[in-house]
């Protein structure tokens, strides 16, 4: 990505989904400050209008499921209508849940896959023909989970391998085209998520017992830098930790050997586990479930009559 003035940023237009807290939010300040015009996309209009007063940079912000087609192809429509071009796309918006499989909430394990791999699918299918218009970049944020899938994560590791097959497939797909894309892997970063994990007792003894280096919290700052500096360098995979990227060349075995530690560590918790409370962790799900609580609770039949004529004009 070449431009002009004080770096590969400088007036470029930059979405960043799920940009009202945690990686999402220090990652726009961050590209605002590097020059890029950013567009926020989230479930908080309140947050994401914070987040915007506190950029350097001219910026818009947008209300929007990312697992609604609808809605983020308005926003991608609007996005390129108000700046002009999009240059760069960040699919970070995502949601977790931890607990035993067997008796976990079904819709909030649905949720997690809903958002985490079908959002970011969503994301891409809407922003895609601006990116091809720009041969721009696509960053998909995945996870330590992508390449080593543990217990009692069953949803958010699914999904996080999944978004990492995803983009490398559509790497191969578009590349010939001009458009990059990016795989980000964060391990344990200080964010709501996290620390709403953290919440639940028996999350925060079983993430203790990891081995080392996997079993620390790292802060935020350093790793979205490591994140700024692969967009400006269109990279294929970013690593927010300097560990990470030493786990692909293990990736083979890691199955095999977590199998066994697992089982060691579910027969030491026994019972406890079943204490995990398995709902969306951290303010972030509590905005998930919230938002999704208003629109059940608004039918399509009883809509206002203007947001319905509107609603059939995105349409046409």
């Amino acid at each position: 990505m070449s431009g002009g003035g004080n770096g590969p940023l400088e007036g470029r237009v930059a979405v960043v989904t799920g940009a009202a807290r945690g990686v999402g939010e220090l990652l726009a300040r961050k590209l605002s400050a590097r020059g890029a015009t950013v567009a926020l996309v989230g479930l908080e209009p309140d947050e994401l209008e914070k987040v915007a007063d506190r950029l350097h940079t001219t910026c818009g912000h947008w209300h929007a499921d990312v697992t609604d087609h609808e809605a983020m192809t308005r926003v991608a429509a609007e996005v390129r209508e108000r700046f002009g071009r999009v240059d760069v796309v960040v699919a970070n918006a995502g949601v977790a849940i931890g607990g035993p499989f067997l008796g976990s909430d079904e819709a909030a394990w649905r949720r997690v896959v809903e958002v985490n791999l079908l959002g970011s699918a969503t994301t891409a299918r809407a922003f895609l023909p601006a990116l091809l218009e720009s041969r721009g970049y696509l960053l998909q944020i995945a996870s330590l989970a992508a390449l080593a899938p543990t217990p009692m994560m069953t949803a958010y590791c699914a999904s996080k391998a999944g978004v990492e097959a995803f983009a490398h497939s559509l790497r191969a797909e578009v590349g010939h085209r001009g458009v990059r894309v990016g795989v980000g892997y964060l391990s344990w970063t200080d964010t709501d998520m996290v620390r709403g994990a953290d919440q639940d007792a028996v999350m925060r003894e079983l993430r203790a017992r990891l081995p080392w280096p996997a079993n620390r919290t790292y802060p935020l700052g350093p790793a979205v830098d490591r994140l700024v500096a692969g967009i400006e360098r269109r990279s294929a995979q970013v690593y927010a930790q300097w560990w990470l990227r030493g786990m692909q060349p293990l990736r083979g075995a890691l199955p095999t050997l977590i199998g066994l530690g697992g089982q060691r560590e579910m027969r030491r918790f026994g019972p406890r586990v079943g204490e995990a409370r398995g709902g969306l962790v951290g303010a972030g799900g509590a905005a998930d479930e919230r938002a999704r609580r208003e629109r059940t609770a608004v039918p399509r039949a009883g809509r206002p009559r203007d947001e319905t004529a509107a609603a059939e004009r995105d349409r046409a």
